[in-house]
């Protein structure tokens, strides 16, 4: 199991991951979530967690730019379930909603790949799974050569 990282934010709004010694983004943050590493973020001069509230951060990037994930009414029901139910019952129905989401996707995508093995179709996915890590690579060393760190 990976360590949990320490992220520090500092009074001027700037994180810092301990583990890299190095300045990072919420985009950098976002992606630590989604690899699933786990972190820890603390304010740099009370040296409280503030875990959530970066991660609600993320959330709001998020949903500022491109296609929004929660619609106004989706938002008015969680604001009324702040109000009218018991926190913990609706976290916990929350929690396993979003785990049956999460494992009938892997179950669906694991049933597509076995009715596509070995067929023509499941060639080219590979090959064009290859393709973007390829073109993802060179974007990030473009980025990196681009981007002086600091």
């Amino acid at each position: 199991m990976t360590q949990e990282r320490l992220i520090k934010k500092y009074p001027n709004r700037r994180l810092y991951d301990t583990s890299q010694s190095k300045y990072i983004t919420l985009s950098n943050m976002r992606e630590l979530v989604i690899e699933e590493v786990p972190f820890k973020v603390i304010d740099r001069q009370t040296n409280e967690d503030i875990t959530r509230s970066i991660l609600l951060q993320i959330i709001m990037e998020q949903e500022s730019g491109g296609k929004p994930l929660f619609s106004a009414e989706l938002l008015m029901q969680f604001i009324r379930n702040y109000a009218t139910a018991s926190p913990e019952t609706f976290s916990s129905f929350l929690g396993q909603s979003l785990s049956a989401f999460n494992e009938n996707q892997k179950l669906i995508t694991d049933q597509m790949q076995k009715t596509l093995s070995g067929t023509s179709f499941d060639a080219w996915l590979k090959m064009n799974e290859q393709n973007m890590q390829a073109w993802n690579q060179m974007q990030q060393n473009i980025l990196k050569n681009l981007i002086p760190e600091k």
